[in-house]
């Protein structure tokens, strides 16, 4: 297993330490995001794993994976285990080198859609708090309507890294309803 270097630069953490991945190394990552929340969970695709195809999900995360596919500019690739990267965790996303989000084999998405997103979201109850990182939220996939409300959370991340203003995704936060 490849060793791998972590370096804290911002006070009061300033060290750096080498260790294999595994458990301590996943406890290292949760402590940096943390500390550092700004600066967690931001990887880029090659620094995750082998670049492969995404991997066939379950009923449901697999329409939405499908739907993510056919939008301009877009990366998909397997999501690697955390604690080996051998092993396809899911499906990741990418709009260039910037990460839309993933879903899980288990159907949860992770998404990458900044703070200001994130607290409207999080208001209505639309998402649920990430709790490693800062900017990013959480929601299952698990029936039919999760399948359209997960595409339109991936749409509102999607529109973000694109450049819509932020003002316009709250609009489109405040006027959405899920629909069951």
């Amino acid at each position: 297993m490849e060793d791998v270097k972590i370096v804290f630069l911002t006070p009061p953490f300033l060290f750096s330490l080498t260790l294999q991945q595994g458990d301590l190394f996943h406890d290292i990552m949760v402590f940096s995001a943390l500390m550092c929340p700004e600066k967690a969970l931001i990887m880029t695709l090659e620094e995750k794993g082998p670049i492969m195809p995404p991997p066939q999900l379950g009923k449901f995360p697999q329409h939405v994976s499908l739907e993510i596919q056919t939008w301009e500019n877009i990366t998909a690739a397997t999501h690697w285990n955390l604690y080996d990267n051998s092993k396809p965790d899911g499906a990741d996303f990418y709009v260039g080198k910037q990460e839309l989000g993933h879903i899980h084999l288990n159907g949860e998405v992770h998404l990458a859609i900044g703070n200001e997103l994130k607290e409207a979201l999080l208001k209505k109850k639309l998402a649920k708090k990430f709790p490693y990182g800062d900017g990013w939220v959480t929601a299952p996939i698990l029936s039919a309507a999760d399948v359209a409300h997960a595409i339109w959370l991936f749409k509102l991340s999607y529109n973000r890294i694109i450049g819509q203003p932020a003002e316009k995704s709250i609009a489109d936060i405040d006027k959405y309803t899920v629909k069951t």
